[in-house]
């Protein structure tokens, strides 16, 4: 029988050795298509920019069944400066995942990051505010109804500390954290009703004060009757989490047995800021594929049903958003393939956890 670990091991050694530690060297192993080994969907995020480049293309067909729009259903897109809705971009999304046979994931209906004019004008007159809102979910939400599978209605309400909620637009607009909540599922279940219905953060896994925080409001959400249908936790991992901290929080996550969505996968090499990381890049590769590995194993092991789908927040490491205009230092590989769309160790520790 062949050791995973040991495996897995050899394949961040190759990665890591070469000429100069910046360029992650492709590894000879087999690739299996993910969507063919993984007994739930294989999700990833797009843009329109990216539905004409052969090389993401073919990556996406052999390897994905289900697609999440980056940005361009999100409000900041959507919903112009007189109230008006453009659709263009996301409906070119839409007919791509259909004509290529692939489930559409909707992100996001409500955002607190989406301070909007149009709303924000409109937060001293409490009845305008509510109908505009309800007007939006409606229009959006139900565009496309019979087809999308599941939306993020609400997106990122913790605050980033964990320690309590997101004051917004929203919640000044409807008198309410809670309010605007409840609201925003009560809202996209009338408009979309097939749909599975997702409260979606960032950090549940990094932060475990965050991670509490959320489930506390899921709890409290649930019980004041929100439609809830669907968990989900964006996995922008950090390599240095403790060992275990990322399966401990799935198995909280997993008792309120909800269909349960890691719905933005990606692990930075970078150091976020912090002091420059001076560590061999193989030693971040390891810390890297260690984390994936973890996150990858926990959500085999939930429950079938509980397996929404599992996404990762772009295909390449060239179309991260990290990667992108005076971002990129060209070192940085957070997703599953590099830019000639080879194998980077982070997919075969997907691959092989669930291959089991």
């Amino acid at each position: 029988m062949i050791d995973r670990r040991a495996l897995l091991a050899s394949t961040v050694a190759l990665a890591a050795c070469g000429s100069g530690e910046a360029a992650v060297v492709p590894v000879d192993r087999p690739v299996r298509p993910l969507k063919s080994i993984a007994p739930f969907p294989v999700g990833t995020a797009c843009m329109t920019g990216q539905l004409s480049d052969q090389v993401w293309f073919r990556l996406v067909s052999e390897h994905f069944s289900q697609l999440t729009p980056e940005w361009e259903m999100k409000m900041e897109y959507i919903l112009q400066g007189d109230g008006s809705l453009k659709f263009d971009a996301p409906d070119r999304i839409a007919y791509f995942a259909r004509d290529l046979g692939l489930r559409l994931f909707g992100h996001a209906l409500i955002w607190y990051a989406q301070d909007h004019p149009w709303f924000r004008a409109l937060t001293g007159d409490r009845a305008r505010f509510a109908a505009e809102y309800d007007h939006y979910i409606a229009e959006v939400a139900g565009r496309w109804r019979s087809q999308v599978v599941g939306w993020d209605v609400v997106n990122e309400p913790v605050s980033e500390d964990g320690r309590g909620l997101r004051d917004c637009v929203w919640s000044q607009g409807l008198g309410g954290v809670d309010a605007y909540i409840l609201r925003a599922f009560e809202q996209a279940k009338l408009a979309a009703p097939d749909a599975v219905l997702f409260l979606n953060d960032y950090n549940l896994e990094n932060n475990p004060v965050k991670g509490a925080t959320y489930l506390r409001l899921v709890e409290r959400l649930l019980k004041a009757g929100a439609p809830i249908t669907g968990l989900g936790t964006q996995s922008h991992l950090d390599i240095d989490i403790p060992a275990g901290q990322t399966a401990a929080f799935m198995r909280e996550l997993a008792q309120f047995g909800l269909p349960i969505h890691v719905a933005e996968l990606d692990a930075s090499l970078r150091d976020d800021g912090r002091l420059p990381d001076l560590r061999p890049r193989r030693q971040r590769i390891e810390r890297q594929t260690a984390r994936v590995a973890e996150l990858a194993e926990a959500f085999m092991a939930l429950p079938r049903a509980q397996q929404f789908a599992f996404t990762v927040w772009g295909v390449r490491d060239t179309d991260h958003w990290l990667r992108r205009g005076n971002k990129d230092d060209g070192q940085d590989s957070p997703l599953l393939f590099d830019a000639a769309g080879r194998a980077n160790p982070m997919f075969h520790a997907v691959a092989d956890a669930f291959g089991g």
